[in-house]
């Protein structure tokens, strides 16, 4: 009775050292004898025990830092350059038998890329270009890694560092164009006062009574300082324009004096 026990033991052993469960974000591959078979998909599967072997690979997006790359730009200023690098497999059978560490040959190349794509471009283009230095990057890994059965999501530069006197002189930059900006604001609300002033004396001019208003505006303006006393030199009637005298003559020197004085 105890070896048909013992049969039915190992047997129980044999097939549940057999099994094996694929999670839905990954594939395993499976070899035996180390020959290549299949791609098994995700769910609950079984191989032979000691014949057949197993090698899972994740399937969803994989992030990889780029590692900063001392870069000499095509201006001939240095900077180290830093990113991160997006990626997913496609096809795991190639991930797998066409190179033997996908994530250290893609590392490999995103550093290599980093540096011929900045090199060839000057310091303002990569600082303000940065979504487009990602994209080339990219585009270089991507033509590698084609043949690998992995995909290139996106690559981003993440920091730029700069010398000590590089950032000095492009703070001094930045503060003169502020300065250069403020100038010419200021420039341009004088040259809009100037043009309202200018219009509103225009307008002021033709009318009697406006000449008035202001004058009355003026006496307001200085009469809140209460200890103020305001004298007038001639006869309030002068800030007017008569039409005529009686004998059909302007007191043209008393007109021209109170306009003077407004």
């Amino acid at each position: 009775m105890e070896f048909p026990i013992i049969l039915l033991v190992g047997f129980v052993v044999f097939v549940l050292s057999g099994i094996r469960v694929v999670f839905e974000y990954k594939r395993a591959l499976k070899f035996r004898f180390g020959q290549y078979i299949k791609v098994l998909q995700p769910g609950l599967r079984w191989i032979i025990p000691v014949i057949d072997t197993t090698q899972f690979v994740d399937v969803r997006v994989i992030t990889i830092n780029i590692l900063s790359q001392e870069v000499m730009t095509e201006d001939n200023v240095p900077c180290s350059i830093d990113g991160v690098l997006f990626f997913h497999i496609d096809d795991p059978e190639r991930a797998i038998l066409e190179v033997e560490d996908y994530k250290f040959a893609i590392t490999q190349l995103a550093q290599a890329a980093l540096r011929d794509v900045c090199g060839k471009v000057e310091l303002d283009t990569i600082l303000s270009k940065r979504e487009e230095i990602g994209k080339n990057i990219r585009d270089i890994v991507e033509e590698e890694t084609a043949e690998w059965g992995i995909k290139v999501i996106d690559v981003k530069i993440k920091d730029i560092q700069l010398p000590e006197n590089m950032r000095r002189m492009m703070a001094n930059q930045a503060e003169a164009e502020r300065s250069r900006r403020a100038q010419i604001i200021l420039a341009l609300a004088e040259e809009q006062a100037a043009t309202k002033l200018l219009e509103a004396g225009k307008l002021i001019d033709q009318s009697p009574s406006a000449i008035k208003l202001r004058l009355y505006q003026t006496l307001a303006n200085i009469a809140a300082e209460k200890n103020s006393t305001i004298v007038f030199p001639f006869p309030e009637e002068v800030l007017h324009k008569p039409n005529a005298s009686k004998n059909g003559k302007v007191d043209k020197h008393m007109q021209d004096i109170g306009e003077h004085l407004l």
